[in-house]
């Protein structure tokens, strides 16, 4: 398999001058800690619970519902805002351009898609990718909730303003959230709040802080 230089996907991302040359004080080659029982078979039960879910209006108009994808046991956890048009279709969290820069962000954290697992606060996507509402967050934030606590991640990026806001339960807007470290109060998590994929391909002078937002995040893991 061909070896991947994480330079060369911060270069056409415009993170170059952001690099952080000395990867010595944020390996990962710990191993992570063994959780109990098969996350698997759980994620995959979620994923049928959240298939048949009727508990807001939002199932009457998808065509698939979108649970989560990746690493049963991820040690990192991304969590956007709600699937899109293409999420719909696919059944699929984060494809299209904004999966595309998501892939490429994860790639230059040394890791590949697979290493993490992907998921979104809300399972259905909104009418016309519509802002999410208070019920369907309400009804949707068990099922993140459970998958955070099967998965048990090491760290959680939160992607954008709306999975920021949910998970700290803050109302302070993103670029007073992002360039911390916070933690997922329920169990203690590290959680970096970053702007979203799909607003970086609007404002892409932003990519520089989500380089620094995402070397953040794998320091905190020393």
């Amino acid at each position: 398999m061909q070896n991947v230089n994480s330079d060369d996907y911060l270069a056409a991302l415009g993170f170059v001058q952001w690099v952080n040359r000395d990867r010595s004080s944020t390996s990962l080659d710990e191993a992570p800690e063994k959780r109990t029982g098969s996350t698997a078979d759980f994620l995959q039960q979620l994923a049928a619970r959240v298939e048949s879910c009727r508990k807001c209006s939002l199932y009457s108009g998808r065509r698939n519902s979108v649970c989560g994808e990746g690493h049963p046991e991820a040690d990192w956890l991304f969590i956007g805002e709600a699937p899109g048009a293409e999420e719909d279709r696919l059944g699929v969290p984060f494809v299209g351009r904004a999966g595309q820069l998501l892939n490429s962000m994860i790639i230059a954290l040394d890791l590949t898609r697979t290493d993490t697992y992907i998921t979104n606060v809300l399972k259905c996507r909104p009418p016309e990718n519509r802002n999410p509402k208070d019920d369907e967050v309400q009804e949707c934030e068990l099922y993140l909730h459970q998958q955070i606590e099967f998965i048990r991640p090491r760290i959680i990026v939160a992607l954008g303003k709306f999975a920021a806001q949910t998970l700290l339960k803050s109302s302070k807007p993103i670029g007073k959230l992002r360039g911390d470290v916070h933690s997922y109060s329920q169990f203690n998590i590290p959680l970096i709040a970053t702007y979203h994929p799909a607003y970086l391909l609007r404002s892409p002078i932003e990519k520089r802080k989500v380089w620094q937002d995402l070397v953040l995040a794998k320091s905190s893991l020393t």
